[in-house]
């Protein structure tokens, strides 16, 4: 990009700007960051949703797992598009669990309370965990209607019909 800059900044004299340094910078690999991000977000709802026995690194293949300890500007092997059956098993069923769990911890605190889903989780105004994991089983290459098949299940079977039908 080209920065224009007054004639009176021209003679200050001082440390480099933030901008000068920022643009020194080099650039990022951008899938190796979106890479990151799933690894992030499945942490995250692990974490969240108090998910047992699940092993996060179990759903990245060699060349994925690689890629995580490597620096965002250089360029890496990242998986491709053909996955082994094993693995995409053990993706899909992560996000049924994630799903499920989701479902289980917003169906358990309303009959308790009858709080909604804002309230259980007052630091993720507007996050939909189920919506999540239906946008994650596309970077791990699942099926979404299969995401979203599972989660209308739930919801019908913790007597939540109106929200199964919507």
């Amino acid at each position: 990009p080209v920065l224009d800059t007054e004639d009176a900044w021209m003679s200050v004299e001082g440390p480099v700007s933030i901008v000068e340094l920022a643009l020194e910078q080099k650039r990022i690999h951008y899938p190796l960051v979106e890479h990151q991000f799933v690894l992030c977000t499945v942490l995250y709802a692990i974490m969240r949703l108090s998910l047992k026995a699940v092993k996060p690194l179990s759903l990245f293949d060699s060349k994925g797992k690689n890629a995580f300890f490597k620096d965002l500007t250089s360029i890496q092997l990242l998986p491709s598009g053909d996955m082994d059956p094993d693995m995409l098993s053990v993706r899909q069923q992560f996000l049924l669990k994630v799903v499920s769990a989701a479902v289980q911890t917003l169906c358990s605190s309303q009959k308790d309370r009858e709080v909604s889903e804002e309230e259980y989780f007052p630091f993720e105004k507007g996050k939909n965990w189920p919506t999540l994991a239906a946008d994650l089983a596309q970077y791990l290459q699942i099926s979404e209607d299969l995401v979203r098949r599972h989660y209308v299940c739930e919801l019908y079977s913790y007597g939540m019909d109106h929200l199964g039908e919507e």
